[in-house]
């Protein structure tokens, strides 16, 4: 339940499972691009600097695919959370600015 006993829009199974559905969707078209990047980045540097110590193309490989992965699985949840208006469930009253500026001795 969400803010004043709201329904969360993921608590309905079938909104949940169509939301979870276009963030698989979203994570395999990533893989497929990490993967096509990987290739073109391995193959870019060996035709620039030949051949070089293996552990050097699986730290390129490695590193590539992790930053793209995570950094796309982290925004594919934001879009799986603002699109589904999960965050608009979230009670987020923060205080006035004057209110967290003003001292309580003054009143």
């Amino acid at each position: 339940m969400g803010r004043h006993g709201q329904q969360v829009p993921l608590d309905d199974p079938e909104n949940a499972a169509h939301a979870w559905a276009r963030y698989r969707q979203i994570m395999r078209l990533l893989l497929a691009v990490t993967i096509a990047t990987v290739l073109l980045a391995i193959g870019l540097l060996y035709a620039f600097n030949g051949a070089v110590s293996v552990h050097f193309y699986i730290a390129v490989a490695l590193g590539i695919a992790f930053t793209m992965l995570l950094g796309g699985a982290l925004m594919g949840l934001v879009f799986l959370s603002n699109g589904t208006g999960h965050d608009d469930s979230v009670d987020n009253r923060l205080p006035r600015s004057d209110e967290l500026w003003s001292r309580k001795d003054e009143d």
